[in-house]
């Protein structure tokens, strides 16, 4: 099943962005594999699924052409590698993941030609890597990195402290949800990611301002 469910992801024609998102068997396979083998506070099934959900909302503010299967297929597929029995130590899970999902793939019956868009999104959907030049790259390298931004992006940094006080405490899920505040909107490359980014710093800068300001010396514990 879980070749399937990872062939899900690959195969229609080319979409624009107001068409609805398709309904495929294929798809719902996927999603029961996400649902299933992706379990984590900040990169589990969910996280896919807004994945998918914001790079067709930016398509669509864009009014960018896409197609939907590549984009279904990388955004539920692209952090597979940092669980097992897909993960391997000492490998990036980006690249670990680009490197397993043709062969996932084609036993699925998925249309192989669309194979390398969806290894050029996975490949690149980090924030700290530029992304490739097709659209469906674009839009989950922007989508995930707006997923570190916001109110979600608090949620999901906080979700990570580790409940016995040791690394990453409070105080350092603060610091890296700071440093988010900078680093990820200079790579967001869509204007509209740009323009969602700015939000969802303001929010997030509310939000952090207000903890501290709860805190004893503005100290985050």
């Amino acid at each position: 099943m879980r070749a399937t469910v990872l062939g899900v992801l690959l195969g229609a024609t080319l979409a624009v962005p107001h068409a609805p998102a398709q309904v495929t068997p294929w798809r719902d396979q996927v999603r029961t594999l996400a649902t299933a083998t992706f379990r984590h506070p900040a990169w589990g099934a969910s996280h896919s699924e807004r994945d998918y959900a914001l790079g067709r909302a930016l398509a669509e503010k864009e009014g960018l052409a896409f197609d939907d299967d590549v984009l279904f297929a990388a955004s539920y597929l692209h952090d597979m590698a940092a669980f097992p029995p897909f993960a391997q130590e000492g490998v990036d899970h980006a690249d670990r993941a680009v490197a397993l999902v043709d062969s996932v793939l084609r036993a699925t019956g998925f249309p192989m030609p669309k194979i390398e868009r969806v290894k050029d999104a996975i490949r690149t959907h980090m924030y700290n890597r530029p992304a490739a030049s097709a659209p469906e790259a674009a839009l989950l390298h922007d989508a995930d990195g707006l997923d570190w931004l916001g109110y979600v992006g608090v949620a999901r940094m906080l979700a990570l402290v580790d409940p016995t006080g040791k690394t990453p405490a409070v105080a350092e899920a603060v610091a890296s949800l700071r440093g988010f505040m900078t680093t990820v909107p200079p790579t967001i490359v869509t204007r509209a990611g740009q323009a969602m980014a700015a939000e969802r710093v303001k929010a997030m800068k509310q939000f952090l301002d207000g903890l501290a300001s709860e805190t004893v010396g503005g100290k985050a514990y």
